[in-house]
């Protein structure tokens, strides 16, 4: 029987390599599908980043920008793709504030373009599936003893980047209702591990603490998110696409709700840095106070749950960046 073949956007950056590491390039894997990986390469993606398995599996590579319609049409047409994990995305919320519009050209007009060259396709396949791969910030914020979000809520983002992904959600989902595009939707929490670019938290407080440099924190550091290992993550990506209902949203967490504080103590401490490291600085426009997700449903459905433990992830994490922070 023919491999099914899967697009995977977004491939080089840092949740989209470690998808290919350790998901795409497993021999179970790997016997029944086919993947062909998209990046723009923009600053956070890196083609060396997954090179060693591009060449050792012959991964077909394109840089292409999802934001490019007649490229993204052309290797549809030319691939016929099966599938669509989509990943491709700009995340970092502190550029969003900056910078909406590269946000909305990424996230929403990036996956218009994706969504209608899968729509020309997908009727003539016996199995098709499109994953939007998406955040837990679109639910907005939770005070401290609010209960976790459930795909259920209504969707309050609150920041550009956050807006971004829930017009990008909502479009996925209305290509379901209304062209019956096999869409599913998923939604995590922060992810952490290795390849991460070193603006999101936990890499931006090794990179510092390693250069004993100061390490900026926001506000008073009482915010609170709820981590999750990247590869813990890629498990429920993968689960959702090969089980999934189309039309249905599927939340993953970590079950690791931590105070910024409290990580960046447990950074320093795990490098045998002093914590008069630590920085406040003006806390971050319209920051959200507290995320955390209930998973419960992805649990039931899906047989999936986080594995690895908050504390095991970080020290994995940290040794990573240990070996390879003079390159970053």
């Amino acid at each position: 029987m023919a491999k099914k073949r899967i697009l995977v956007t977004g491939g080089a950056g840092f949740i989209g390599s470690n998808f290919v590491k350790t998901i795409a390039c497993a021999s179970d894997v790997f016997s029944n599908y086919s993947f062909y990986i998209i990046d723009a390469l923009t600053y956070a993606g890196k083609k060396e980043n997954i090179q060693p398995e591009l060449a050792a599996f012959e991964i077909p590579f394109s840089s292409i920008d999802i934001r490019d319609r007649a490229a993204v049409d052309r290797i549809f047409e030319k691939e016929q793709f099966d599938g669509v994990i989509h990943f491709a995305a700009e995340t970092h919320v502190d550029r969003s504030i900056e910078n909406p519009n590269i946000f909305l050209e990424t996230n929403v007009i990036g996956t218009l373009n994706l969504l209608n060259a899968a729509r020309k396709i997908f009727e003539a396949k016996a199995w098709f599936r499109f994953l939007q791969v998406s955040t837990d910030e679109v639910y907005g914020s939770l005070h401290e003893h609010e209960s976790a979000f459930i795909e259920e809520l209504p969707l309050k983002p609150n920041s550009p980047y956050s807006a971004s992904k829930a017009s990008a959600d909502l479009l996925a989902l209305s290509y379901f209702k209304t062209y019956k595009l096999p869409v599913i939707i998923t939604r995590c929490s922060n992810n952490y591990g290795p390849y991460q670019y070193a603006e999101k938290l936990i890499p931006l407080m090794i990179i510092k603490a390693l250069n004993n440099e100061p390490l900026p924190v926001y506000g008073d550091g009482q915010n609170i998110r709820d981590w999750i290992y990247v590869d813990d993550h890629n498990e429920g990506v993968w689960g959702a696409f090969g089980r999934g209902r189309p039309g249905e949203i599927y939340n993953f967490g970590g079950n690791s709700e931590i105070k910024n504080i409290d990580l960046v103590k447990m950074i320093l401490k795990e490098l045998g840095r002093c914590e008069s490291l630590i920085k406040f600085v003006s806390d971050r426009p319209g920051h959200d106070w507290r995320y955390a997700m209930n998973y419960n449903k992805a649990k039931k459905e899906l047989k999936w749950k986080p594995k690895i433990k908050f504390v095991d992830g970080l020290k994995k994490t940290i040794s990573w960046y240990k070996e390879t922070w003079m390159e970053l």
